[in-house]
């Protein structure tokens, strides 16, 4: 027997959880194959098979594992099995298409899983189907389920749940959603926080996303988003203000020649913060090819402790949610963070006259103890002024300021 032990993962580590199998008991598995996956306080990682074998299970789903304990064992000695033997993508293809419409019939309305009486009703009736409580197998829509709607009209239960339901479900905190409660609490009891707020017109970052971004997908393979001008003027902001850059380290203060801006990112398991290095030495296409890249890792739990480490200021967009204001949470140790929000057509005064603009509130959370009022103020109004006028951070300057030398 082969023992798979639990890989450490960091210093501060001393233990994970069991997110899942991903092979059963018993399975016979191939050398470096991904048997389950593990997460620390940081983020998600998969376990191989160090050999081919037989696989036992030592844990179950939601144990919290020791580092360096043994989560399974892989008997080298058994012999594959004859039926192993792995289809065909053809075949595994036509299998999934055929289990695929035994599972879920057509239905009149392709989004909407339904026997065919309640598609009839739903259409004769105009019933939402999204507030209809499906009782059907595979969450198909039966008769009944609709005429319940009807009865009900503007009473919808939670999901699973009935009408009046007073049901209270518990569920174990993951290690992740730990370590955010804690360091999101760390971050209010141990900083001087406070937040200042401006807006910005996005209507000139809009003429230049529509105009070429065509041209860039084409050049560069990714589209061209609102982050890279966001995290490009930011470099900037922090390379003229040093101390939103810096942080505290017990009696001294860190100052970053160099701006690793953490992204935040939402995922199913909880907020992710993975980090863009050296963005002030990175193309607009660079930082849309790694914005991309991390996204996509977090979202499959695959960023490593390197890559979620070590930032130096940090972006959240709550705007994709809907958000027109927050106030953002620093992200320790950083000392400040700029919140993004939605863009919204607001009436604007624009040279004496009233002029309908595509307006964006920021927010940017600091902590006092190390950067000052003037110095929040300033950063904020800089990141606006790069962002109204986007050829400004080619240089940084104005060109006809540089040009005259001024």
């Amino acid at each position: 027997m082969i023992d798979i032990k639990v890989p450490s993962v960091g210093e501060s580590i001393s233990e994970v959880t069991l997110l899942k199998w991903t092979k059963k008991e018993g399975d016979y598995v191939e050398r470096d194959e991904v048997i389950a996956e593990l997460e620390s306080e940081k983020a998600t990682f998969e376990v191989n098979a160090e050999k081919a074998g037989i696989l036992k299970r030592l844990a179950n789903e939601g144990d919290t594992i020791l580092i360096g304990s043994v989560l399974a064992q892989i008997d080298e000695t058994a012999v594959k099995p004859v039926d192993s033997v792995q289809i065909t993508d053809d075949s595994k293809k036509k299998k999934e298409e055929t289990q695929k419409v035994v599972s879920s019939p057509p239905s009149r309305d392709g989004d909407i899983k339904a026997t065919p009486v309640a598609n009839a009703i739903i259409a004769d009736k105009k019933v939402d189907p999204s507030s209809i409580t499906a009782s059907g197998y595979g969450g198909k829509i039966l008769k009944h389920d609709v005429l319940d709607a009807l009865s009900h009209p503007g009473k919808k239960a939670f999901d699973g749940a009935e009408l009046f339901s007073r049901n209270v479900r518990t569920e174990k905190m993951s290690n992740l959603r730990k370590t955010i409660s804690k360091r999101l609490v760390e971050a209010k009891n141990t900083t001087a926080m406070l937040t200042t707020f401006n807006e910005v017109d996005m209507g000139a970052i809009m003429d230049i996303r529509k105009k070429h971004k065509d041209k860039f997908k084409e050049a560069h393979g990714v589209n061209l988003g609102f982050m890279s001008f966001f995290t490009k003027a930011s470099a900037i902001a922090l390379s003229e203000w040093p101390t939103v850059n810096a942080y505290i380290d017990g009696d001294q203060i860190m100052y970053h020649d160099y701006a690793d801006i953490s992204i935040a990112v939402s995922t199913p398991r909880g907020l992710t913060v993975p980090v863009i290095r050296n963005v002030e030495s990175l193309s607009m296409a660079d930082v849309e090819k790694k914005v991309v890249e991390l996204a996509a890792k977090a979202r499959d739990s695959k960023l490593t402790a390197d890559e979620l480490t070590g930032g130096t200021f940090t972006i959240t967009n709550g705007g994709v949610f809907g958000s027109l204001m927050s106030t953002p949470i620093i992200n320790i140790p950083q000392s400040a963070i700029l919140g993004m929000h939605k863009i919204q057509d607001r009436p604007m005064a624009i040279n004496g006259k009233v002029e309908i603009r595509p307006m964006m509130y920021l927010a940017l959370s600091y902590d006092h103890r190390i950067v000052d009022g003037r110095e929040s103020v300033s950063f904020l109004v800089r990141v606006k002024e790069l962002l109204e006028n986007p050829e400004l951070i080619l240089l940084g300057k104005d060109p006809v300021k540089t040009l005259l030398e001024l």
